[in-house]
């Protein structure tokens, strides 16, 4: 066998241009004002259960709260993670690029063929279209 067709991974880059900046801010800002509404839902959602608990078994109203806490914990570490991301997206520099995603392709190698260079290829994109290919 002299040849052989694998698939390889091409990583695909963004440039960052304002409408991407923006479209990307927007999309966070939705994501960060979600988490706050089901932070807010979750948290009237455990006073209740508590109050039922409370006059239903006293005594598990301990180990509800445990959970509740745990629950809530989560829910604030989601919720920063998007805030923090929010940020980080609101400090994009234009012309930047950022990974947006990856694919696959076939290529065919042969005895000698460099497999870095094969591995390492990219596509770049600027608002939705190809504007260059790397190798």
């Amino acid at each position: 066998m002299d040849k052989m067709v694998v698939r390889v991974p091409v990583t695909i880059k963004s440039k960052v241009t304002e409408k991407l900046k923006a479209k990307i801010v927007a999309d966070l800002k939705s994501n960060v004002q979600a988490a706050g509404l089901d932070l807010e839902q979750f948290e009237f959602d455990a006073r209740r259960a508590i109050n039922e608990q409370a006059n239903v078994n006293s005594d598990a109203v301990a180990r509800l709260k445990e959970q509740i806490d745990f629950e809530r914990s989560k829910r604030q570490s989601a919720k920063k993670e998007v805030e923090d991301k929010l940020e980080r997206a609101e400090n994009l520099e234009i012309g930047s690029e950022i990974g947006h995603g990856q694919i696959e392709r076939s290529v065919e190698i042969t005895i000698g063929s460099n497999l870095e260079e094969l591995m390492g290829a990219e596509i770049v994109v600027e608002d939705g279209k190809v504007i260059a290919f790397r190798a």
